[in-house]
């Protein structure tokens, strides 16, 4: 936050400043938190106050600057030694950027109780790094550490655990084959675990575990359950309000569904477990990396990447509901077609975790009558009849769907993931993950889902 006061009161009356600035932030924080899904979307903490202290901006400011300018040096010491609220330093954080990490923050805890912060990241794969690598930090109090995960999971985080952590590091990567199994969960999990990980629902697979369950086989063993919930964003699931302790977002999938940002995010709940780590990370493990791993890292997200993404996500709940739909129309229709093998969406009866996703997954708020109602997300895979030959030739007859690795999009896209989000994992990391060579996913975008039955059918005759 930036400070315009132009006297120059001494450190001590900077901090008593800053004690005053904090406190109308949570203030502001408080009456968001009464407010429906849609609305805390669309305003975050940026109300007419804010916008009157930004020449009566009604739109966030984009904060291109990459440093702030103190009053004096009493107000700079004060900001560095983090006694105060500031920005300081892009990398370390941004105002633009902070407004997007507050509306998070409160989306990912919407009807609940559960107080968390949130920092926004460069990418995805950064808030993956950020919010895991802290806990793998040496005390030779402890036993060699182990990460327990779901082998379900997106190409990068594969890759991010078994190469940069397991194979460089020496961490031991327990991958979790079924995650419909608590047992198979709880049998990973010892001394030297120092985290627990998993996708709901995961890309390209669309497995789901139960989140509760396994947040109470993490926290008795004194250890955080991170969730990464981007195919379902905070519309459809927040996997705090059930148990997890961190949340972790690639903000360039269906949160920005414009595609025109790259960026991501992790959110975490107050007090959180770990075996590891300074008083500051059980409290506020988000601002904790913010404040220090992340200052030294240098991950942050642009500026304006946070006031794209911003604006994507106050629409977010009524382009989910209305992207699942057609994804629910196009599973429907390759459900029953000759030329599929198998068809992978939480929405079907026929998917293994259907009854969990059932459980789980409901659109914030309801429908346009207030009524609860399931929603299943964008996000569905296929496997062609055929193998991986049949599944090319059907991926490279499509037309109106684009042929990209990207998800989440207000524009449909797919991939053949064994030969681009998966491929570098190789053939055992890919069968360990379930994806099959002849899977192509598919990301459910804004169009009419006849025309988009239309395409798969031309590809698939």
């Amino acid at each position: 936050m930036m400070q315009t006061d132009t006297t120059a009161p001494g450190v001590q009356t900077w901090e008593t400043i800053g004690e005053d600035l904090a406190r109308r932030e949570n203030d502001r924080r408080d009456v968001m938190r009464e407010m429906r899904f849609d609305t805390i979307a669309v305003h975050g903490i940026y109300d007419a106050q804010a916008a009157l202290a930004n020449q009566g901006s009604i739109n966030e400011p984009l904060f291109l600057s990459p440093a702030q300018h103190f009053v004096e040096s009493d107000q700079m010491e004060c900001a560095l030694a983090y006694r105060m609220p500031s920005w300081t330093y892009t990398r370390i954080a941004n105002p633009t950027v902070h407004y997007l990490e507050e509306t998070l923050a409160l989306l990912e805890t919407y009807g609940s109780e559960v107080r968390a912060s949130a920092c926004g990241t460069a990418s995805g794969m950064a808030a993956v790094f950020m919010a895991t690598e802290p806990f793998l930090s040496m005390d030779d109090s402890l036993p060699p550490p182990n990460i327990v995960a779901s082998a379900k999971c997106y190409g990068g985080t594969f890759m991010l655990f078994s190469e940069r952590y397991g194979r460089e590091r020496g961490v031991e990567i327990r991958w979790v084959c079924d995650p419909l199994d608590p047992d198979e969960w709880a049998s990973k999990v010892d001394p030297g675990t120092r985290f627990v990980y998993g996708e709901m629902p995961s890309n390209p697979a669309l497995a789901v575990f139960d989140i509760p369950v396994i947040a109470e086989l993490a926290h008795a063993a004194g250890v955080p359950l991170i969730v990464d919930p981007t195919v379902a964003t905070p519309a459809l699931l927040r996997p705090l309000a059930m148990g997890a302790d961190v949340v972790v977002h690639s903000l360039s999938k269906s949160m920005a569904g414009s595609g025109l940002a790259i960026g991501g995010a992790l959110i975490a709940r107050h007090d959180i477990p770990s075996r590891i780590g300074a008083d500051g990370l059980h409290a506020d493990f988000a601002t904790h990396v913010k404040l220090l791993p992340f200052r030294d890292h240098g991950p942050a997200m642009s500026p304006f990447n946070a006031l794209m993404t911003l604006a994507d996500v106050r629409t977010v709940r009524s382009r989910i509901d209305a992207w699942s739909r057609g994804a629910m129309t196009v599973a429907s229709f390759l459900e029953t077609h000759p030329r599929v093998e198998t068809v992978r969406y939480p929405g079907l009866a026929s998917f293994p975790g259907y009854g969990i996703a059932r459980r789980d997954l409901w659109l914030a708020d309801g429908d346009e009558r207030g009524n609860p109602v399931n929603r299943y997300g964008p996000l569905l895979s296929f496997d062609v009849r055929g193998g991986d030959q049949a599944a090319r030739a059907v991926f490279d007859r499509l037309e109106l769907i684009l042929r990209a690795t990207d998800l989440g999009r207000i524009k449909s896209v797919a991939t053949i993931p064994a030969i681009s989000t998966h491929q570098q994992q190789g053939e055992a990391g890919r069968e360990l993950g379930g994806v099959p060579s002849n899977q192509i996913r598919l990301s459910i975008g804004g169009e009419d889902p006849t025309d988009l039955i239309a395409d798969l059918e031309r590809a698939l005759a």
